[in-house]
């Protein structure tokens, strides 16, 4: 039987936020993790994304600051922008009547506004490692008193080059400090980071067998460079997903890919490194409120998009490792919530394929999209009628659980108990 949120430690006050939000029960990394956290003990979590592990370091965080002592007391530091945004947005939905003042630090911001906000008392500050080495070198910042540090995503940290500036921010901080690793593959170079910097830190690994993967269904679509995009504007229509996200190798190959996918009549939208950070927000924004149905990105959101109801991701480029095709798979199927996963190969990609499926430990199925007979839907006067956020296929229900507050259940599915 499931642990109560109480029986971790958390208090009845965040419990109550908890369940307003429809989130009962702790996940597996939660009952492991947080009980521990609650009574201090340094933390090196290995879990996949999509198990809830925000909430594994935010509740105990949330609950231990004490909003009368004008200073930051944590720090949560994030390999991406909208990463840190995601867990800035979940902090404040935990918050209640708490008046606990966070300051989310990120490139493409105001830096003087940061500035300003850091001198009227901030609790919590969730940032980028390299918007934080900016304000460290302004002198703007002060951890002299932190209490809580948490390094989330640990290991996509390590893979941008970012491990020298965590260093230099770990350095800075009391050695008195909680501090909670969390991350979804440990490399050698984070056990080392951990084994240096952390105080007999408690391993928790939650095994990844096919932990984010069992409500995915994983498909397999061989095709050709020059029959892609007729193919994967078939299995849009065919699938009909209330929210999709398509991923592609490069910012180049997203703008293409999206100015075709608009022109053939269908609701998308790009999202790459060089929009702007105000552009990125309204993207993501219009993507969450399903104003957009599809998301044509680079892997800079396969780490730090958590949107309720993506019901289908098509990896239009395979991806270049395995992480990052656990990551990108990850966006859909989040706890509790079924997903369908959609990868094109070539020729060329069969190698890839081939480890993936090692790696994995999961039988692709393979499926070939038969040509249409029918009219060319290149052709302008046969584009498809524009998609709407809105699927026959899909309802918005409460769920109940330890997952999000609302899901996309497939109506076929939903029926059978």
């Amino acid at each position: 039987m499931s642990e109560s949120f109480k029986n971790l430690g958390i208090s009845k006050e965040l419990e109550s936020i908890l369940n307003k939000n429809g989130i009962t029960e702790p996940t597996p990394i939660q009952e492991k993790t947080i009980k521990e956290l609650v009574n201090g003990r340094d933390v090196v979590a290995q879990a996949q994304t999509g198990t809830g592990k925000t909430l594994a370091f935010l509740l105990p965080i949330i609950q231990k600051i004490d909003a009368n002592k004008p200073y930051i007391q944590g720090l949560i530091i994030t390999p991406t922008r909208e990463l840190a945004i995601q867990v800035t947005n979940e902090a404040k939905r935990l918050m209640g009547e708490k008046e606990i003042n966070i300051l989310a630090a990120y490139g493409g911001q105001d830096v003087e506004q940061q500035i300003r906000k850091l001198k009227n008392g901030i609790h919590l500050v969730i940032a980028t490692p390299g918007r934080l080495l900016d304000h460290m070198r302004r002198e703007t910042i002060d951890f002299g008193r932190l209490s809580f540090l948490v390094l989330d995503e640990a290991d996509e940290m390590l893979n941008m080059g970012f491990l020298k500036d965590v260093e230099s921010i770990i350095v800075s901080t009391p050695k008195t400090r909680q501090t909670m690793l969390f991350s979804a593959t440990i490399p050698n170079e984070i056990r080392s980071l951990g084994k240096r910097f952390m105080k007999n830190p408690l391993q928790i690994e939650i095994q990844g067998k096919n932990i984010t993967l069992d409500e995915i269904e994983q498909i397999v679509i061989e095709t050709t460079e020059r029959k892609k995009i007729d193919t994967l504007c078939k299995l849009i229509d065919e699938y009909n997903p209330y929210l999709a996200i398509v991923f592609c190798r490069t910012k180049q190959g997203v703008i293409a890919l999206n100015g075709e996918l608009l022109s053939r009549g269908y609701n998308t939208d790009e999202l790459h490194g060089d929009l702007s950070q105000a552009k990125r927000e309204r993207v993501i924004k219009s993507f969450r409120t399903a104003k957009i149905q599809i998301l044509v990105a680079t892997d800079i959101v396969a780490r730090g998009l958590d949107v309720e109801g993506v019901t289908h991701v098509f990896n239009y480029d395979i991806p270049g490792n395995v992480d990052s095709y656990i990551h990108r798979i990850g966006r859909t199927g989040r706890i509790g919530n079924l997903g369908t996963a959609i990868t094109f190969v070539t020729e060329r990609d069969r190698d890839d394929l081939a480890l993936i499926q090692r790696k994995v430990k999961a039988d692709l199925k393979t499926k070939k999209v038969e040509k249409d007979r029918g009219k060319d839907v290149r052709k302008p006067d046969n584009k498809p009628e524009k998609k709407k956020s809105e699927s026959k296929e899909y309802k918005f229900e409460r769920t109940k659980g330890s997952g999000p507050r609302y899901a996309f259940k497939n109506k076929k599915n939903s029926k059978k108990k």
